[in-house]
């Protein structure tokens, strides 16, 4: 499935674009998904420890605009979005 991830607030640092595609495989979850961004650091950006930080740290919302948990079960090729924290909290 192909992953359009919009980036907000800190995670706009992962690209140049505010968004990046990925591509999971069928039934993924959002941790799946969130495994998939570290693993695009870690190849990027040298596992950068601050970008894992905040992907770790983030919540990730479904095209409907609500926030889902890392169970969460993506069915479709689909935007999600990747909410970092604000202020550090």
């Amino acid at each position: 499935m192909k992953i359009k991830l919009e980036l907000f607030g800190a995670s706009k640092d992962l690209s140049d674009k505010d968004f990046l595609e990925l591509n999971l495989s069928n039934n993924s979850s959002i941790s799946d998904l969130r495994s998939e961004i570290i693993n695009y650091v870690d190849e990027n950006f040298k596992g950068n420890k601050n970008f894992k930080k905040i992907i770790e740290t983030s919540a990730f919302c479904s095209e409907n605009n609500s926030i889902v948990s890392d169970s969460y079960k993506i069915t479709k090729d689909q935007k999600i979005g990747i909410i970092p924290p604000i202020g550090g909290g």
